[in-house]
């Protein structure tokens, strides 16, 4: 598993199609886009930007019966890119021990956003969808967001939403 850091949800023209872009953080610090479903992204973008809606939406709900139950997100992870279709598992732990849970991966990553849990994608998954952007400064570390998102953006002309959802 390779740890990842949320680069941010983003509309993709002219398909209108919603993705979130993880990032590899460390190694080649691979992209990983994620289409996902519009009410998915308006959930992690808000919990980003730290919106406090007056009454908890899905998501913060979800949150606050695991708080209320004492069992913590330790991890959130992308496992499987299978006919085009992204799979995640949450890593829950509690009283009754460690248990993992099938989730979508925007669920995953929106629940990760509001709790802090790190965001891990399998290596076959990042050789399958991974995208590496490299920097114009071959010193540098870690490109700027904005020069990493104009060579992705070049990179998401190519391809379309059924490319990486089914």
């Amino acid at each position: 598993m390779k740890e990842m850091e949320l680069v941010g949800v983003r509309i993709e023209l002219p398909s209108n199609a919603p993705i979130v872009l993880l990032r590899e953080t460390d190694g080649e610090g691979r992209l990983l886009p994620i289409f996902i479903g519009g009410a998915e992204a308006q959930s992690i973008a808000l919990a980003m930007d730290e919106v406090d809606p007056p009454r908890p939406m899905t998501h913060d709900l979800f949150k606050n019966v695991l708080d209320d139950l004492g069992v913590r997100i330790e991890r959130i992870m992308v496992t499987e890119l299978r006919d085009r279709t992204f799979y995640a598992e949450l890593e829950l732990k509690g009283g009754s021990g460690v248990r993992r849970v099938s989730s979508r991966p925007s669920d995953a990553v929106a629940l990760a956003v509001r709790t802090g849990a790190p965001i891990f994608a399998d290596e076959s998954v990042l050789e399958a969808a991974g995208h590496t952007v490299a920097p114009d400064d071959p010193e540098s570390e870690e490109p700027p967001t904005e020069e990493v998102l104009d060579q992705f953006r070049e990179f998401l002309d190519q391809v379309t939403p059924e490319d990486f959802n089914g």
